[in-house]
């Protein structure tokens, strides 16, 4: 017995104790987008807090760390949570409302109207909550958002648990939370200051369009984006008429007539579609570190043209994917199935199916949009040190087996329904495809009683 006391003493000074960690997280593959692309099969990740605290082989985790709680999917792959770098969460109370248009018709003639008869705070409230359980059980972790009332979009934001960048609109109109440009100038100063230092959200500027608004309401954003160092979001040269508009109007094209009003200069700007970007206006995003969100089911769907996906990425403009609003421009906020389209869209466009490989379309999607975000140093990989924002897809259906090249499979055979947990900033959101934030049935009732009243609106008309 002395002996046996003796040799456990003498095992447990030499071993080092393992230290604590709230979750290890484990999967089949750690698909990490880090800058060495490493993908550690039957990996796991330990995290502490909010933050990823290891990154490496299961068994290296595992002999390093005790944790409080587990996550093993070992049919998975884990990655980073999917970044959507543009969209309109509360439109989706719109969704399917008018189709089959182009964006003048569809904006000037229904989404407007509709707007102005039923947009109010609970509008975006109970839209936004649709928004948030559709992009969760899809993958989504981080989202840029572009629409009214933006403080109660913050608002189901931090209940749902995501991150967002969140741009309170100002547009040349009476809209439907400021009747006039100056007072929603006011209406997103104070949402700035709201959430000046949230560890979720970023609150930004977002001026809709050159075409919406007056060079001396354009000005005044990013002079206010610029004095609380918050990003601008802004539409940028999505179709050609507002290419032809701008150029007979200004002689310059959208991007360098705005870069004329020194909109890209001082701090970020997010440039959401950017279809009709030629080689000096991509030189001069690149040149004013500003970034594209890519969107291509919308620009598919509204015929509006493909964007120069390739050209950007070549020139060093960070590019990033977005769904756009899912009420017609797009009908669903769902990134993996933007992958797949961006992939082939390039392919077919360039007549090349070497254009935008797997991996780099996977890029755009997670450390991509972090970067046009300008959170790549937070999100957009599994790296010690960021936060924990992970999303575990499982890869034992029969569409994505079998597994060769885990790129491959997460972009070109994944489905949003693959999706089964969701951490982000070190809490679990999604768990066996099960929200934990929100009331899905009550929202999906919710939804129902919009619908009625919508379309009540729209039928007088």
């Amino acid at each position: 017995m002395t002996k046996l006391f003796a040799s456990t003493f003498f095992l447990a000074v030499l071993l080092p104790a393992a230290d604590p960690a709230d979750w290890i997280v484990t999967a089949k593959w750690v698909v990490t987008m880090d800058a060495q692309h490493r993908v550690i099969e039957d990996g796991a990740v330990a995290v502490v807090g909010s933050n990823i605290t290891a990154v490496g082989p299961r068994a290296e985790i595992e002999a390093r760390y005790t944790a409080r709680r587990r996550l093993d999917r070992p049919n998975a792959a884990l990655i980073p949570g999917l970044v959507n770098t543009h969209t309109h969460a509360a439109m989706s109370l719109f969704r399917g409302v008018a189709d089959d248009l182009t964006l003048q018709d569809w904006l000037e003639n229904f989404i407007f109207p509709a707007e102005a008869r039923n947009t109010d705070a609970e509008f975006v409230r109970w839209g936004t909550r649709l928004a948030a359980v559709e992009m969760l059980l899809s993958g989504t972790t981080t989202f840029c958002d572009m629409y009214y009332f933006e403080e109660v979009v913050a608002e189901v934001a931090k209940q749902a648990g995501m991150r967002g960048v969140l741009g309170q609109t100002i547009i040349g109109f009476p809209a439907p939370d400021a009747k006039t440009p100056e007072e929603a100038l006011k209406r997103t100063e104070a949402f700035l200051k709201q959430y000046a230092a949230d560890p979720l959200i970023t609150p930004a500027v977002a001026p809709h369009a050159i075409y919406t608004n007056s060079d001396a309401t354009l000005k005044a954003t990013r002079a206010l984006a610029n004095q609380y160092a918050k990003p601008l979001v802004i539409h940028l040269s999505e179709t050609k008429r507002e290419n032809v508009d701008t150029l007979a109007k200004r002689r310059l094209s959208p991007t360098r007539a705005l870069d004329a009003l020194g909109l890209f200069t001082g701090g970020l700007t997010v440039a959401a579609h950017g279809v009709w970007l030629d080689d000096r206006d991509i030189a001069i995003l690149k040149q004013r570190g500003a970034g594209v969100a890519h969107c291509p089911s919308s620009n598919m769907k509204l015929a509006s043209g493909v964007a120069p996906v390739v050209k950007l990425l070549a020139a060093g403009v960070p590019v990033g994917l977005g769904t756009d609003g899912p009420a017609g421009s797009n009908n669903d906020l769902n990134l993996l199935e933007e992958l797949d389209l961006a992939g082939k869209l390039a392919k077919v466009t360039l007549n090349d199916p070497r254009a935008l490989p797997a991996q780099t379309l996977l890029e755009m999607a997670t450390i991509g949009g972090a970067r046009v975000l300008g959170l790549n140093k937070r999100i957009g990989s599994i790296e010690t040190g960021k936060a924990a924002d992970l999303v575990q897809v499982a890869l034992n259906t029969p569409h994505t087996t079998p597994v060769y090249n885990i790129y491959s499979t997460l972009v070109y055979a994944a489905k949003g329904d693959d999706v089964q947990d969701v951490m982000i900033e070190g809490k679990i959101i999604v768990r066996g495809r099960n929200v934990l934030t929100l009331e899905r049935d009550a929202i999906l009732a919710k939804a129902a009683e919009y619908r009625a009243k919508i379309q009540g609106s729209l039928s007088r008309q």
